[in-house]
């Protein structure tokens, strides 16, 4: 049973999003893959591309472990940043002799990538000794901001979970600045870290590899260019499928956000040759001082009022999964100033939802198999 519009994989397993941008005409999402079996192992970098954030082409793969600083695990998580016309990517090569380190490939058209000959341009987290291996040190995510570029990275030091803040000015010499966040709330390293503009402010996200109340946390706070103040936690997605997710700006103007819509441990039912998919395209905005995220006007067409899998009774809000057993249950009162849930938009394909409450004060995605 294959999704109707969430885009997943022809075939094996997929995990975060990467590289999310708008190059050349159209929408690209590459995302971790293995090719190979429906199943996490070595990975590479699956490609798809869309001219409406909903239909999806899946391309050849963008980026295959082929060279000796992504020997052991591959090539994680990254970004895109489109720079003179080229598309660059940024990625974690995993490797025996480095360990997890941050490095760059080019593209004219987009689709063929050739990996920087310097690899990797930034070989080790900076209180890694010269020589050393590092264990966490992942998913640069690079944006442009005050004339210049920036890289954020998850990593954990001593038990503390921190996002690094680097800075360059040619995409390719890259200079430390600052732990820009640092928490040991979230049970290690700060996955997928993403730093944007939002509104009149500027919002830090990150995954939590053990959440203590939503597996993705956005810090609302200030950015000068030096420094990232926070100034707020917030939460809006509440469910368990969803993890990872990245942020791309939209033509438009509008902040986008796509989430993994799956999550670590989940049984594979019998006979499947897929596991993972994205979630859909969400647009996020700040609403008294919170981050909310709704569905892109793209998917209007899809939401419905009601569900047989959805019930909200009060503030309480169930999921059924396809066999009728209750696959999720949140009492949502005095989340995000709810104290009464009096809009339900829901997505619904085929063995999975995404329902959002209140115009997307809180959301939840979750498989009904």
């Amino acid at each position: 049973m294959r999704f109707a519009y969430h885009f997943e994989p022809t075939v094996g397993w997929m995990n975060d999003p990467n590289g999310l941008c708008y190059f050349k005409g159209q929408y690209h999402a590459f995302f971790q893959h293995n090719p190979y079996a429906p199943k996490w192992d070595t990975m590479h970098w699956g490609h798809a591309t869309s001219k409406d954030l909903i239909h999806w082409t899946e391309t050849d793969i963008a980026l295959y472990p082929d060279r000796e600083y992504e020997d052991k695990g591959g090539c994680f998580s990254g970004s895109a940043m489109e720079k003179d016309g080229k598309l660059h990517l940024f990625y974690t090569g995993v490797s025996h002799r480095l360990g997890q380190a941050q490095a760059m490939a080019y593209s004219e058209d987009g689709l063929h990538f050739v990996k920087y000959e310097g690899n990797p341009v930034i070989p080790r987290a900076p209180f890694i000794a010269e020589g050393g291996v590092t264990k966490d040190f992942r998913d640069p995510k690079v944006i442009a901001a005050f004339g210049r570029y920036y890289m954020v990275c998850g990593t954990c030091r001593d038990g503390v979970g921190q996002v690094l803040l680097y800075i360059s000015e040619d995409l390719i010499e890259w200079q430390y600045l600052d732990v820009a966040y640092a928490s040991d709330r979230f049970g290690g390293t700060l996955e997928c870290p993403d730093l944007f503009p939002l509104g009149d402010r500027w919002v830090l996200m990150f995954s939590a590899m053990k959440p203590t109340v939503a597996a993705t946390v956005f810090v609302v706070g200030d950015f000068d260019g030096k420094r990232f103040i926070p100034e707020r936690e917030t939460y809006s997605e509440f469910g368990r499928d969803f993890y990872a997710p990245q942020t791309l700006l939209a033509p438009d103007g509008r902040r986008m956000m796509i989430g993994w819509y799956y999550h670590w441990g989940k049984p594979l039912p019998e006979g499947n040759e897929v596991a993972g998919a994205l979630s859909i395209p969400r647009e996020l905005s700040l609403v008294d001082g919170g981050v909310i995220n709704t569905p892109v006007r793209e998917a209007a067409r899809f939401l419905t009022d009601s569900c047989e899998y959805v019930r909200v009774r009060g503030t309480v809000l169930t999921v059924t999964g396809l066999d009728g057993q209750t696959v999720y249950e949140k009492d949502f009162f005095g989340v995000n100033g709810i104290e009464k849930i009096d809009k339900v938009e829901i997505l619904f394909d085929r063995k999975a939802v995404e329902i959002f409450l209140n115009g997307g004060a809180a959301s939840v995605s979750q498989w009904l198999i």
